[in-house]
């Protein structure tokens, strides 16, 4: 597949210097990722786990991860991977907004565009992955796409998550964004993060031919730290907010839509011997973080945590799990065999609820409906069986085929570096 999008790449009317793709006197792979960030940190922990993959060997890569959250600087930054975050941009009921400067919204499309195409003019990636969207937010993307197809050096990849929303509503919103224009004009290959088994976008939203020619499967991506067999858990940090209890974990994303589940959690009896976690996200409406602090308060066994930068941590130490069902949060709870009760978003997208049917249906979570949510139904379920999924009913090789697909594209054989190795 990789040799026929290079291929066709070749073919296409692209004016080139004839650099090749990895350029001869670096040392290191460079690649960048993009990710848009106007609801929640999905698209950035997803950027972040690949970035941490592509960073370390065999890949070895240098990687610039392009973030539209400023929450990118409290997680890990590992030896390779550095960020460059934008001014933020927020998706209310209304549209788009400025999350914080008092600017237009074509003032900051302007800024962030003319940021990103700064950066990797300077950067000058080997690779370029963007997630979920084929234009950036609000098509920011296009003149630094139309400059990297210019020059020729850059192997562009559009990355999709397994699930984007309901077939209709994707079809409608890939042709008003001309998608597949861009998906022609711009990228090389699409890598789709999931399990075709489980949900298979080019069959679900009707895409092209020519389009489909450019997918490639990963599988959905695993998580460090998973309990395998041989495997070194990650020592316990000082001054960790997680409790040396046994606890239940219940954990809303960004939290920017979370308030009825972490309101339900915290009013909920735990049973005995069991603690609680609420992990509320940075994006929680500031009057529902000061209620919950409240119970919190009334409850020696609750623990309320506003964000932290080891929430897979938190979900390997948990009993068990009661969550929304974005892309990281399923992956995460599924790849560590957590038992799992979904409460996904039903709107404004049907992501959440198409991923957990499908889960669901496969053994790997039980799933409660938001109109059907209530403390007691959670109390029902913390005292009902709790059964681990079974990992193995899924393809979970995401980490390990984006890495190979790099090497194949960037083989790390530059002469330099073949000295620095020895």
């Amino acid at each position: 597949m990789l040799q026929h999008c290079l291929a066709e790449r070749a073919e296409r009317p692209i004016r080139s210097t004839g650099r090749r793709a990895m350029t001869p006197t670096r040392s290191r792979p460079r690649i960048a990722l993009y990710s848009h960030d106007t609801v929640g940190l999905g698209h950035l922990r997803r950027n972040l786990l690949i970035a941490e993959t592509l960073a370390a060997s065999p890949v070895e890569a240098s990687v610039l991860v392009v973030a539209g959250s400023a929450e990118a600087n409290v997680f890990a930054r590992p030896r390779g991977v550095d960020y460059l975050t934008l001014p933020g941009i927020s998706k209310e009921c209304a549209g788009y907004e400025a999350r914080s400067l008092d600017v237009s919204l074509h003032e900051l499309v302007r800024l962030r565009g003319q940021t990103i195409r700064a950066a990797l003019d300077g950067f000058e990636p080997d690779l370029f992955i963007v997630d979920k969207v084929p234009r950036g937010a609000i098509a920011e993307l296009n003149p630094t796409l139309r400059e990297l197809r210019r020059r020729g050096r850059t192997f562009c990849v559009l990355g999709l998550r397994d699930v984007l929303d309901e077939p209709e509503a994707v079809r409608r919103e890939w042709e008003a964004l001309r998608n597949e224009e861009a998906i022609h004009d711009f990228y090389d290959a699409i890598w789709v993060y999931g399990d075709p088994n489980v949900y298979d976008p080019v069959r679900e939203y009707g895409l092209s031919v020519e389009v489909a020619k450019k997918v490639r499967y990963l599988g959905y991506f695993d998580r460090p730290g998973s309990d395998k067999p041989g495997e070194l858990r990650a020592p316990r940090r000082r001054n960790s907010p997680i409790p040396e209890e046994r606890f239940v974990l219940c954990t809303v994303g960004g939290g920017q839509d979370g308030a009825a589940l972490a309101l339900a959690f915290a009013s909920a009896r735990l049973p005995d011997g069991l603690h609680g976690v609420l992990l509320t996200g940075p994006f929680m409406p500031e009057e529902i973080r000061r209620d919950l602090h409240r119970l919190e308060a009334k409850q020696s066994r609750l623990h309320v945590i506003d964000l932290t930068n080891e929430p897979t941590e938190l979900v390997r130490r948990a009993e068990r799990v009661i969550a929304m069902a974005g892309y990281n949060t399923a992956c995460e709870l599924v790849s560590l065999e957590k038992p799992t009760l979904f409460v996904p978003r039903v709107e404004p997208r049907r992501e959440q609820w198409i991923r957990a049917e499908r889960f669901a249906q496969l053994g790997l979570a039980d799933i409660c409906l938001p109109s059907e949510l209530t403390p007691a139904r959670i109390e029902a379920w913390l005292a009902g069986p709790a059964p681990r999924p079974d990992r193995s009913r899924i393809d979970f090789s995401g980490r390990e085929r984006i890495r190979d697909l790099v090497l194949e594209l960037l083989p790390p054989c530059a002469p330099e570096r073949r000295i620095l190795a020895t």
